[in-house]
């Protein structure tokens, strides 16, 4: 047999990690001096002690490398580890891809002022309405008229915190008059609709998001890079785009200061 410190240098491995092992009962020595307190440890050992390394190479945790040497599937667990290295990896891949992206763009000054995120869309009830509106001044006098609407007939009703609200283009296209859209309000509760006023509930969804700082004649600039970041990332539009007003006439006095968030819900190709 062999005293810890012979045993650490045959197997390539410190005696703190040894006496770890030992600790959480990975790989106890053979036997233990009752006097000294030596440990000393045999040849098989350092066979199981190999494995062990090999297992904690793969990543393993001490607690799955337990699990196996007390007789669980070692076939199920390295199948786990397989399908975290390939989420991984495929991360990485994507990271990758966006880094690529980001300094692809550098040469473009009016891409520089933007930065795509790919965030989860929470799960929200909302009133909405659809309409057609002549340009997209008429915003400031449209929208607030359908919150007057609701706020009549459901005096109790409260908005979402953190507030939500956004439209979504119905067109398929960038139209500069007569432009269809669906204009959303997320609410704590769901109410009966009435007359064009529709409560539902909006599921869940991810979402690549572009923030715009300033007018909204600068939005076109924003959805070109949003759109070409999907492109050139490997995912697909699901749906319609949202823009979301955080920003605005309501509480800015320069419409340089207004913030729109440009939501547009996608796929992995």
């Amino acid at each position: 047999m062999y005293r810890i410190g012979e045993f650490s240098k045959m197997s390539k491995t410190t005696i703190k990690a040894l006496r770890y092992y030992d600790e959480v009962g990975l790989l106890k020595p053979e036997a233990v001096d009752n006097f000294t307190g030596y440990r000393f440890y045999t040849t098989d050992q350092l066979v199981r002690l190999h494995y062990i390394q090999a297992l904690r190479q793969l990543s393993l945790s001490i607690e799955e490398i337990k699990l196996i040497n007390n007789g669980h599937s070692a076939e199920a667990i390295l199948k786990k580890r397989k399908k975290e290295l390939e989420m991984e990896i495929a991360n990485a891949s994507e990271q990758l891809s966006r880094i690529e992206f980001i300094l692809s763009g550098k040469e473009e000054l009016g891409f520089m002022n933007y930065q795509a995120i790919i965030k989860e869309m929470p799960e929200c009830i909302v009133y909405s309405k659809k309409i057609t509106v002549p340009s997209y001044d008429a915003y400031f006098q449209i929208i607030p008229e359908i919150g007057v609407q609701v706020k009549t007939k459901y005096p109790d009703l409260k908005c979402a915190v953190p507030e939500y609200c956004f439209i979504s283009y119905l067109d398929g296209e960038y139209k500069e008059k007569d432009i269809n859209i669906e204009y959303c309000e997320a609410v704590d509760k769901m109410r009966e609709s009435f007359s064009d006023i529709i409560f539902k509930k909006i599921e869940k969804a991810t979402a690549v998001s572009v923030m715009h700082k300033g007018p909204y004649t600068g939005l076109s600039q924003a959805y070109a890079y949003a759109f070409r970041w999907i492109e050139e990332n490997g995912y697909a539009v699901a749906d319609n785009p949202r823009e979301s007003y955080i920003d605005g006439i309501w509480n800015k006095d320069s419409e340089n200061d207004w913030l729109t968030e440009l939501q547009i819900p996608i796929v992995k190709k």
